[in-house]
């Protein structure tokens, strides 16, 4: 996808990479309303899920949700994972500390804080900051949200 903000030139996605627990994931459950809005997602780019799989089922949990999988148990794992799919042309969606490398490598990064919190200095390195996962993938949903929050 791509987006023109005004005053900051071209936007263009064409990977979404998510975190799982504490983004995706609350408490070990899925976020209500995560599923139907990665289905809409799907088909405006790709969706990737990484994840050090702590509880045994990500694999399982994206092949539900229609999204490629990656095994990333260590910060540097999401970055060098990350390398792979273009980080130019990427946004990230993640809270944790594990994620704080790859939200700076990436084209866009935004961190949701939820149930789990945010550690700080992923929080202060991202683009952009929502209260939860959904207001995370609306902002692709819905490009004027995205373009309100971006533009000079």
């Amino acid at each position: 996808m791509k987006i023109d903000i005004p005053g900051n030139g071209p936007l263009e996605i064409e990977t979404i990479i998510l975190d799982l627990n504490g983004t995706l994931r609350v408490g070990g459950k899925l976020v209500p309303g995560v599923a139907g809005r990665i289905e809409e997602l799907r088909k405006k780019c790709k969706l990737v899920l990484f994840s050090g799989d702590t509880r045994g089922d990500a694999a399982q949990l994206a092949k539900e949700l229609g999204i490629d999988f990656t095994k990333t148990t260590t910060g540097q794992d999401k970055v060098k994972e990350a390398e792979k799919l273009h980080p130019e042309f990427c946004a990230a969606v993640g809270n944790g500390l594990i994620d704080l490398e790859l939200i700076k490598r990436v084209r866009l990064g935004i961190v949701a804080l939820q149930g789990e919190g945010a550690h700080a200095k992923t929080l202060l390195t991202a683009d952009v900051i929502v209260p939860n996962v959904n207001d995370a993938l609306d902002l692709f949903l819905d490009e004027q949200r995205l373009i309100a929050t971006l533009r000079e």
